[in-house]
């Protein structure tokens, strides 16, 4: 089969400028009684091909931050940019892959699943979405599966299905919440050492939420250490060179001792802060 388009490579923004752009962004959101402000003053810029992780604890607004970007929540200041322009709502240049396995239609084949977003979006006639389907669908490793059906799969198994359903639509930017959370630890470990792989072949650009120190220095390149109640840019820890084999070296274990200490010490210093 020939081999398809790398999002990377597709409606690629200009090598001078970031992909997607994060400028002072609060966001806030209604709770019963009250209004929550999940972010404060949150800047950050991705540039194509990152694999940009969001990391913090719970309650942090990592995940708000997210839907911002996808396009679910307008900020209640500041701006987000795709390629120079801002986000007004959902589009299919930002797919969501989301920690539930339950977003997958159980009557829907692993094909009809990645295909489905396709034809429903217009503009791919049927063949084409076949071919992309089964392009991805054999990139994440489940070519035997394609005519299997949800009730069938392993948890670890619907995760691909999802991945490869949200890279079938080419977005310029994939957003993972989470997407691991729910696996045990040796399945999740399989998982980010297959995402990492599938990263190799199609380059694309991700941004990723995550509470796990290990797994943002696994995954990323990139990672944003936000603060908790409001969640606001602590530091940036850039590290183009970690990988799997790496876990257990000395300088793996010091980059994840000085996230540690940034967050625990951003924490005592929160301590008994509420919300703004």
């Amino acid at each position: 089969m020939d081999v398809m388009p790398s999002p990377l490579r597709e409606n690629s923004a200009p090598p001078f400028l970031p992909l997607l752009v994060v400028e002072g962004v609060t966001l806030e959101y209604h709770a019963p009684g009250r209004l929550v402000r999940a972010t404060q003053n949150v800047s950050f810029d991705v540039w194509e091909g990152d694999r940009f992780m969001l990391l913090g604890a719970s309650g942090c607004g990592k995940s708000t931050l997210l839907k911002a970007v996808g396009g679910f929540i307008p900020p209640r200041e500041g701006r987000i940019l795709l390629d120079g322009q801002p986000i007004h709502g959902p589009g299919p240049d930002r797919v969501v892959v989301f920690q539930e396995f339950d977003q997958l239609p159980p009557w829907k084949t692993v094909r009809q699943n990645v295909a489905f977003p396709l034809r429903a979006s217009g503009g791919v006639s049927s063949s084409e979405a076949k071919e992309r389907a089964d392009y991805y669908i054999e990139k994440v490793g489940l070519a035997r599966f394609a005519d299997a059906y949800p009730n069938t799969l392993s948890g670890g198994m619907k995760q691909r299905v999802a991945i490869a359903r949200a890279l079938a639509m080419e977005p310029r930017v994939l957003l993972m919440d989470e997407p691991f959370a729910a696996l045990d630890a040796l399945t999740r470990r399989k998982m980010q050492e297959e995402l990492l792989a599938l990263w190799e072949e199609v380059r694309f650009t991700l941004l990723f939420v995550t509470h796990s120190i290990e797994e943002a220095l696994v995954v990323g390149n990139r990672i944003a250490l936000l603060s908790p109640h409001p969640g606001r840019m602590r530091a940036e820890i850039n590290s183009h060179e970690w990988d799997l084999k790496s876990g257990g070296s000395p300088q793996f274990q010091a980059a994840a001792n000085r996230i540690h200490r940034l967050l625990f010490e951003e924490a005592e210093a929160t301590n008994g802060a509420g919300d703004e």
